[in-house]
């Protein structure tokens, strides 16, 4: 198939009954070419329209025929055009242009944005050194079980903090809405490592927490087999910098090691990182990010809602939402990393906090279904202008949250209806909250913002409208929701470097990303800038 033309179609839409095997006809119909011209089809997208009561799945089909200049003409049409097959070039001319160079290249940080630009500078022969706080897969899981079962936090070893990064307890959700077609290659080399191959073409790709455990481990060992390094519990703890480029890090406090080029992939939440790059005069400012709690339903009331009288048919899987409100108040309220059959956890990474997130297994076959319901914050909402001020209003509301649940990593919870009627809940009823490590009822005006508390009281009927029964008295609200995002962004120029030589603030951390798939995406942005720079 190399330099032919391949032809796409969109909008192949099939009754949920309907085999794909009727795909190919259907093209040719379409068309208008005998099935025998259609040397090869593959699916590159499948979406659920769940819009009317009659269910559809809806197909984006690539296909290699006899003479693509015959429908030629279809050519910039919406639902029929040529297409490039794609190639990730930078990647494929790798293996055979290997460069040489004994400039030693740091990797900060084992997330998605970390792990993608050692991959691909281990593919260069540059030999990346990886470096991470946080602890193995297998030891970190360990980790989290404990403060889960017992609630000893591991501050260098938790839902935050480890190997694979904050995505690794989640529901490895790997769509975005970042147009860039690197996130081809990104899913080739998962699959390689593990995922399922459906991830290729799904409209709404996860792997799960318990498939990506393997992928990362897999990605880690093919980094080590190209000649890349790793060093577990090694925090960078400080900068060498002469004439605004940098010399050498720190390493655990003592260790100095000279560097050539540094990818920082720290993550959101490696706020003492934050504080020592400000004081090394990385430009850097506040940014916007979110505030809020996590909702949980049962599973099957979602699914009822979303798909009907369909609600328990095989192919249609856990339903899944995304909703958002705009506000008489000139907020917003939206629902953030929806974790179909999932299960709401404790993601503190310092003591005296509570904060929650969503993890989903790739079954995705959990009794409750859950969301984050944010608020954005704007550096307005903040107690002050500094850079960093975002960090204390996170760390006031996480702390916040501790108390209002007892002050032993319960988090504090409510039912939507007590919620809305400005009163205390005592007890749950037939929705029963996931959250580890426990919860405390309560009232949650206690530990959130007033105008976040008052935007999430205006929103919950409105989006009760969208989907009936999201505002169900009996759903459970537990807070508190804040690492939605970074909360601060790291200036870099247009080769990705900040106002210090030498390093690349890159991925959520520096506040240029959100979510798995756009981090690796700036991580291969970043490895190709340093690559072309050592190659020239």
């Amino acid at each position: 198939m190399e330099n032919k033309k391949l032809v796409r179609i969109e909008e192949i839409a099939l009754p949920l009954d309907e085999g794909e095997e009727v795909l190919v006809a259907e093209a040719a119909e379409i068309l208008d070419i005998p099935e025998k011209d259609i040397l090869s089809w593959k699916i590159m997208r499948r979406n659920i329209d769940a819009r009317q009561r009659k269910i559809q799945f809806v197909y984006t089909l690539d296909l290699e025929v006899v003479d693509s200049q015959k429908i030629k003409n279809w050519n910039g049409k919406h639902r029929v055009r040529l297409i490039e097959p794609y190639v990730y070039e930078m990647a494929e001319n790798l293996p055979a242009k290997k460069i040489k160079s004994d400039k030693k290249i740091v990797v900060v940080g084992s997330g998605p944005c970390g792990l993608f630009a050692a991959l691909l500078l281990a593919k260069a022969g540059l030999n990346p050194l990886v470096i991470e706080r946080g602890k193995t897969i297998d030891e970190r899981v360990k980790d989290v079980d404990k403060f889960f079962r017992e609630r000893k936090l591991n501050t260098e070893s938790n839902v935050q903090f480890g190997e694979g990064g904050a995505g690794t307890f989640s529901d490895g959700k790997l769509y975005t809405l970042v147009n860039d077609s690197r996130s081809q290659y990104i899913f080739q080399e998962m699959i390689k490592a593990g995922a399922p191959a459906e991830i290729a073409w799904s409209g709404t790709p996860h792997i799960g927490t318990d498939k990506l455990r393997g992928v990362i481990k897999n990605l880690r060992a093919e980094i080590m087999r190209l000649g890349g390094e790793y060093r577990f519990e090694t925090c960078l703890t400080d900068l060498e910098i002469v004439d605004d480029r940098l010399v050498a890090i720190f390493l655990n406090g003592q260790e100095r090691l000279v560097v050539d080029e540094l990818i920082l992939a720290t993550g959101h939440s490696a706020r003492d990182t934050y504080k020592m790059l400000y004081e090394k005069n990385l430009a850097m400012k506040a940014k916007a990010f979110s505030i809020g709690v996590r909702i949980e339903h049962q599973a099957e009331m979602i699914n009822r809602a979303r798909y009907g009288e369909n609600f328990s048919h095989p192919k249609l899987g856990t339903a899944k939402y995304k909703l958002v409100q705009h506000l008489e108040n000139a907020r917003s309220v939206y629902t953030f990393c929806m974790c179909p059959g999932g299960y709401v956890m404790g993601a503190t990474s310092e003591e005296g906090g509570v904060v929650t997130n969503g993890m989903s297994e790739y079954a995705q076959d959990g009794e409750n279904s859950n969301s984050a319901l944010l608020v954005p914050v704007t550096p307005a909402d903040f107690p002050s202008d500094h850079p960093l001020a975002g960090i204390d209003f996170q760390r006031k509301w996480e702390h916040q949250a501790f108390i209002a649940g007892g002050s032993y990593y319960s988090a504090p919870a409510q039912l939507v209806g007590d919620f809305l009627r400005s009163q205390p809940s005592n007890e749950l009823k037939n929705v029963k909250a996931t959250y580890r490590p426990g919860i405390k009822m309560t009232s949650l005006d206690e530990c959130l913002p007033f105008f976040v508390v008052e935007s999430l009281r205006q929103a919950l009927p409105l989006l009760d409208k969208k989907i009936k029964g999201f505002a169900h008295p009996e759903a459970v609200l537990t807070g508190n929701e804040t690492r939605s995002s970074a909360p601060v962004r790291i200036e870099r120029d247009e080769n990705l470097q900040a106002n210090i030589m030498g390093i690349y603030p890159a991925g959520e951390g520096a506040g240029h990303t959100g979510g798995i798939v756009s981090s690796a995406i700036d991580g291969l942005k970043v490895a190709e800038k340093i690559i072309e720079k050592l190659k020239n």
